[in-house]
């Protein structure tokens, strides 16, 4: 009899997958940045671990995540041709973090919605391998071992990824002084306040509208205060006078739910440095909404 047949051995393998689910969904998730494709990539390692013979696993949670974060990889190479004919901005599924604030990792790294956007232009073996090291802390060899490399090459693949994102990003204000300057952006957007917006976006702001292509938004990013600025105030009177807002909190960040009667229309997040806002990002796809409102409600 293998050990997996043995009675008792299903409920401990259960309890060792439950132990380590939030951490294996926070993996995939950061790979992914998308919720729905992170329970899909975890319901496939669950299918594995009970094929698995398990009699020689003495590390459950670490052979769970390396079975996750190639799975996640694989899936997310695929997903790099298919997000490349999405229609528009292509930005991150939001995650309700409120009951789980570090979203199953040991620091809430590589969370963020505009580090999640920012990572999908690294390939998937960089992102897997930043996400480990910054929002797990694995060590190398660790991280070599899940990605099949070398450490020379594991660090390298990190060291990449931090380039990339302090090239594009620049250090973001607590959530205090984020709240504070999306109340006062928020308010000017609903009046059409031009000075205002003016004054609270960076000169090179960029504001992202993701509606896939089935809610109507901009097909292409609008770049510069100027620009930005006017767009607002030009769809403002038409948007807001039959919307509600709602904070809510949204990868860790202060966020506003705009919704017309029950219907919630769009997740407004945003970027925010000392400069002021440096991108927008509107989620109205409904495919990406709904799972993020079902769990505000659950």
């Amino acid at each position: 009899m293998r050990a997996e047949d043995e009675p008792g051995a299903l409920d401990r393998a259960t309890k060792e997958f439950i132990a380590a689910r939030p951490q294996l969904f926070g993996i995939a998730y950061r790979v992914l940045g998308s919720a729905v494709e992170a329970e899909d990539i975890v319901q496939e390692a669950w299918v594995r671990w009970q094929n698995t013979d398990r009699s020689d696993i003495r590390e459950p949670t670490a052979f769970l995540a390396k079975v996750t974060a190639r799975l996640a990889i694989n899936l997310a190479q695929s997903a790099r041709m298919r997000r490349e004919s999405y229609t528009g901005p292509w930005l991150p599924e939001p995650v309700d973090t409120s009951a789980d604030p570090q979203l199953g990792a040991e620091r809430a790294e590589a969370l963020d919605m505009a580090v999640l956007f920012l990572l999908e232009k690294l390939n998937p073996v960089e992102r897997a391998a930043y996400v480990l090291r910054e929002a797990f802390d694995y060590p190398y060899d660790r991280i070599a071992d899940i990605l099949e490399t070398s450490q020379a090459n594991t660090r390298q693949l990190v060291s990449r990824a931090r380039k990339h994102l302090a090239a594009e990003r620049r250090e973001p204000v607590d959530s205090g002084a984020h709240r504070r300057l999306l109340e006062v952006f928020l308010t000017a957007a609903q009046t059409g306040n031009l000075s205002v917006l003016e004054e609270v976006l960076t000169a090179d702001v960029v504001s992202y509208s993701d509606g896939g292509g089935i809610r109507g938004a901009s097909r292409i990013p609008v770049v510069g205060r100027t620009h930005v600025s006017r767009y607002l105030a030009a769809f403002g009177p038409r948007f807001w006078p039959p919307t509600q807002v709602r904070w809510v909190e949204a990868n860790g960040r202060p966020a506003v739910l705009v919704s017309v009667g029950e219907d919630a229309v769009v997740l407004l997040s945003a970027d925010v440095s000392e400069r002021g806002v440096e991108r927008l990002m509107w989620v109205m796809n409904p495919a990406k909404l709904a799972p993020y409102v079902t769990s505000l409600a659950s």
